[in-house]
């Protein structure tokens, strides 16, 4: 089993993105038993009492006009723990990798990555909450994912 953890700021737009999109892809694919698959925040912001905040309802509604739900995520802050749970742990942007690390204390097993390295282009994924432009990182997203099946023989 492969395990993806998606990580952005505040795990409330781009990862949890990521997370039901890549569950979506990977169901229509016939793969989905091959993953595990979940995402998290390098921030504790969207935390509150040890409770996350649900996605942000424009990227809920992103999500909802491609057909894919999102019931039930919550926010939760990555850990030093997820590194050795997760295969890959996949950032949106620098400043995410940047964090991550920190939490991380380092990636000697080169885990770490950010989820447009999959692609020609390379780049970040611009955080929608500031942006308000969910369709162009849904868009982004999907060629990243798109990508990294790619990297991984699918």
């Amino acid at each position: 089993m492969i395990k993806v953890l998606f990580v952005c700021h505040g795990n409330i737009c781009r990862s949890p993105m990521a997370e039901f999109m890549f569950k979506d892809m990977t169901e229509r694919l016939g793969i989905a038993g091959d993953f595990e698959i979940a995402s998290a925040a390098t921030s504790d912001e969207e935390c509150w009492n040890g409770v996350g905040n649900p996605v942000y309802p424009p990227a809920r509604a992103e999500l909802a006009k491609h057909g894919i739900g999102c019931e039930g995520k919550r926010a939760r802050q990555m850990t030093r723990a997820d590194y050795e749970k997760y295969d890959y742990l996949i950032g949106m942007e620098d400043m995410n990798v940047r964090n991550m690390l920190r939490i991380l204390g380092g990636d000697p097993d080169a885990k770490v990555s950010k989820l447009l390295d999959y692609t020609d282009r390379g780049g970040n994924i611009s955080d929608p909450w500031y942006s308000g432009r969910f369709a162009e990182t849904y868009r982004d997203i999907d060629e990243g994912l798109k990508g990294f099946l790619l990297h991984l023989g699918y």
